[in-house]
């Protein structure tokens, strides 16, 4: 497969099992050197690519745009090793990298915290290889072993919201204004929007924690850990935007560096658990949140999104341009699996419908 992406947004659609998430792996490992199940075992996707024959060459090559040049090479499968060969050295410097992974779970990668050095011949770890969380993780924290001892690294979505709701700090505005941002429907009717409750929530005598809770359309708040998947999913997208770039912007400062202007999102599943209507504005907003929400005076974001959503398709109508986006196709060609770029037309929704309608005949055939 050859993959040439746009510089903002390119969107990856096609049936099951062809390859949409396979190629996000892989985005993820060009631009880390780490594959996210490597780094927490509790993942249930984002594991290593494997050659199907070990007996043939199999290689990824790969070129990143870098703060300062462009970096290629081609990287071959050692089966003695089990692992993926390449040049020595630290990942290029690509700025902030945002997983968002089909089973909840989310990556990071930040230039100003997980950029290692190189001392001879061997990398030398003096910083985490990246920030992997379980969707588990995202809610309650994340502790990685680091320097012989566990370090918790992230104090989870219930936590940090709570604590940044009480200081009335700019988090607690950050936050609201993502959560705010992503739900944001566009239309005359509001009550979709989420925004944050106006206190906290105990689940029971026996749960010492402050649960954040959200104002829901019918006006009643609601404790996050009570709310439907899809407000769960969004409001945990909002978090980890809101944690990665804020946390980006601290350690760029401790280590007297600008904050990158360059966020790198790939989105696997953008339409799971969503309402339709969501499912109409998520990719959109994604584009919009990053540069609402950075300090950088000229923040570039690129995404790479996998759906199989109509709608999600369908909502990048208004936006699309030609010169910055690009749509590619996922397709079984008698056996084999090819990947197409394909022209997004100007009347998408009805050429999705004439391809549903070609399916369903088949179907019936």
């Amino acid at each position: 497969m050859d993959l040439e992406l746009a510089p903002r947004l390119n969107l990856i659609t096609g049936d099951n099992g062809l390859g949409k998430s396979f190629l996000l792996d892989v985005a993820w490992w060009a631009l880390t050197r780490k594959w996210p199940q490597d780094l927490n075992e509790n993942l249930t996707s984002g594991y290593a690519a494997r050659p199907i024959n070990v007996r043939e060459k199999a290689t990824i090559e790969f070129s990143v745009d870098t703060k300062t040049r462009r970096v290629s090479y081609e990287s071959s499968y050692a089966p003695s090793d089990h692992s993926w060969l390449g040049k020595a050295g630290r990942p290029m410097n690509s700025g902030l990298v945002i997983y968002a992974l089909a089973d909840g779970g989310f990556a990071v990668w930040d230039s100003a915290r997980n950029y290692w050095k190189k001392k001879g011949n061997r990398d030398v770890q003096d910083r985490l290889p990246a920030f992997v969380f379980s969707s588990r993780d995202v809610w309650d924290g994340l502790s990685v072993a680091a320097a012989g001892k566990m370090v918790k690294v992230c104090n989870g979505l219930i936590a940090d919201w709570a604590s940044w709701i009480r200081e009335n700090n700019e988090r607690s505005e950050l936050m609201a204004r993502v959560i705010e941002v992503l739900s944001d429907t566009d239309s005359e009717d509001s009550t979709d929007i989420l925004r944050p409750g106006t206190g906290f929530a105990r689940l029971s005598v026996s749960d010492a924690r402050d649960i954040p809770t959200v104002r829901m359309g019918y006006g009643q708040d609601v404790p996050i850990l009570y709310a439907s998947r899809g407000v769960r999913r969004m409001t945990a997208l909002a978090y980890m935007l809101a944690w990665a770039i804020s946390e980006h912007r601290v350690a760029s400062r401790l280590i007297g560096e600008e904050a990158s202007s360059r966020i790198v999102m790939l989105f696997d599943e953008a339409e799971a658990h969503l309402h339709p209507r969501w499912q109409r504005v998520v990719v959109p907003s994604i584009l919009h949140v990053a540069k609402a929400i950075s300090d950088a005076p000229s923040v570039s974001i690129q995404l790479i999104a996998a759906t199989h959503s109509p709608l999600v398709l369908a909502s990048l109508e208004p936006l699309f341009d030609v010169g910055k986006d690009a749509w590619f196709d996922i397709d079984l060609d008698q056996s084999t699996v090819r990947l197409r770029r394909r022209d997004y037309l100007p009347d998408i929704k009805q050429h999705l419908c004439g391809i549903s309608e070609r399916r369903m005949v088949h179907l019936d055939h």
